[in-house]
């Protein structure tokens, strides 16, 4: 019986060992579980810092790319936009001309003067004035000339008879 008091003495006392190994190893666990958190609390906040920083250079790369593609993009739409202004320009060029070429042909195909031919006629009747003015002017200087006033009676009368005889074919028609 007394080998079975220390065996059972010599087990509990490696029980005992092994227990205060188990406590010693749970508290040192424990302890580093607490400075590894106390180092992750003090490196955090410089970790935390770092990551800020780097974002932000991030950010602004991130940023001059988009700017650069917006640029990009807004170059390329106005380029698109002033082509096509050109062309629907010269298209509303070719459209006028067209249009004006065929008003032209229809205004002279009704006899209807143009621009050009009532500035002739407009230049023909100005010199005209001028020398009727010139005419006029001579017989008031020389009043005496008596064949000059009858040669102009003479070739106002068949004038006068003309639109007489015009209004006379107008009736008969």
């Amino acid at each position: 019986m007394v080998k079975k008091f220390s065996k059972a003495a010599a087990e509990a006392s490696a029980d005992s060992n092994l227990l205060s190994t188990v406590k010693e190893s749970s508290s040192q666990i424990w302890l580093a579980g607490l400075g590894a958190f106390a180092k992750a609390q003090e490196e955090g906040s410089k970790v935390f810092e770092a990551l800020v920083k780097e974002g932000g250079g991030l950010q602004k790369k991130i940023r001059s790319f988009a700017d650069s593609q917006i640029s990009d993009a807004t170059n390329e739409v106005s380029g698109k936009i002033t082509e096509a202004t050109g062309k629907a320009a010269e298209a509303w060029g070719r459209l006028e001309s067209v249009f004006e070429e065929r008003v032209g042909r229809a205004v002279s195909s009704l006899g209807v003067p143009t621009k050009a031919d009532i500035a002739k006629l407009t230049a023909r009747v100005e010199a005209l004035t001028q020398q009727v003015q010139k005419l006029n002017g001579a017989k008031a200087a020389a009043p005496k000339a008596a064949k000059a006033a009858p040669v102009a009676k003479a070739a106002a009368k068949p004038a006068a008879k003309k639109p007489a005889a015009r209004k006379a074919a107008k009736k008969a028609a």
